[in-house]
């Protein structure tokens, strides 16, 4: 720990508890998360590669979500395993304005990714005729470009704003991760522009993504009442279901943890919900979509077949 007055080097992450028995529950429990979420992102990457009949827009959406979800995990899950089976979890100042980065990365590039997800369900739905057309791969890919820069901006601002604060003497991080909430909190000089900065970020990078995606529903919603056919709005509704699931865990956890100031939400409870998103949801989302979905069972079929045969 750094002198009073000297501006710290390092911090120490406090993790969810100090209780030892406690901890090696939650080691085994959250080892087993990642590895679920290891094994279901890569898996999805994977079957999504092999499988020409998956190279759709959809898909293409679907792979990136995949890869985000693996990155993002593996941004916070190892470290925070560390403080369960070490009597200090250390982590360097330039280590932890790393993670930080990437971990504002990688979320808000989620955020806007769901957000072109709902675009091209949208497409799919209401203009099937021209989907092949307005969905092309250029377009497809200048969408990604646009979800890659608003993550890198977003996560810019945030570690800018968290590498400009003076932390002095204290370094004793509430939380299993380096986030921006705790690290505020342990600032020796006012906070005021920071905390604005992350109002703006934050209500950017969930704000505009939630907007797109009610406006791509309330049109799907009106498309689907024009759809007479009862197996059409069935085959609708599955298109849309999956991403309902994983939109509703995302934003809903997010938004709980950063849209509510920390008087009303206290850093405790916060950290439960950050452990929703941050390591829940990207083991949920290769389920939701696999267990859901026709295509995907029809490609893990086919490709476990060929190696089974070969």
């Amino acid at each position: 720990m750094a002198a009073t007055n000297f501006s710290v080097t390092e911090f120490i992450l406090l993790g969810l508890t100090d209780q030892l028995g406690l901890q090696i529950l939650l080691f085994f429990l959250f080892l087993c998360f990642y590895t679920v979420a290891m094994v279901g992102n890569l898996g999805l990457v994977t079957l999504i590669g092999l499988n020409s009949h998956l190279h759709t827009p959809m898909y293409f959406f679907l792979f990136n979500l995949s890869l985000i979800d693996f990155c993002y995990s593996t941004t916070i899950i190892p470290k925070m395993l560390k403080s369960f089976v070490s009597k200090q979890n250390i982590i360097m100042h330039a280590g932890c304005m790393t993670q930080l980065f990437f971990f504002c990365f990688f979320v808000i590039s989620e955020s806007f990714l769901l957000s072109a997800m709902a675009c091209d369900h949208y497409v799919a739905i209401c203009k099937p005729l021209v989907y092949m057309v307005t969905m092309s791969p250029q377009v497809c890919l200048l969408l990604l470009l646009g979800v890659y820069v608003m993550g890198f901006s977003g996560a810019l601002a945030h570690t800018g704003s968290i590498a400009s604060l003076t932390f002095c003497g204290k370094n004793l991080v509430n939380h299993f991760m380096c986030d921006i909430l705790p690290l505020l909190e342990l600032s020796c000089n006012s906070t005021y522009v920071n905390e604005l900065v992350v109002f703006i970020v934050v209500s950017i990078g969930i704000g505009m993504p939630i907007v797109t995606i009610f406006i791509s529903y309330a049109l799907i919603l009106s498309g689907i009442l024009h759809i007479h056919s009862t197996e059409g709005r069935s085959k609708a509704f599955s298109t849309c279901g999956s991403h309902i699931i994983v939109v509703s865990l995302f934003y809903g956890s997010a938004a709980f943890v950063y849209l509510k100031p920390p008087s009303i939400l206290p850093l405790d409870q916060g950290k439960v919900s950050s452990l929703f998103y941050t390591i829940v949801v990207p083991m949920l989302n290769p389920l939701i979509y696999s267990l859901r979905n026709k295509d995907v069972k029809v490609a893990l079929r086919k490709t476990l077949a060929r190696k089974i045969f070969s």
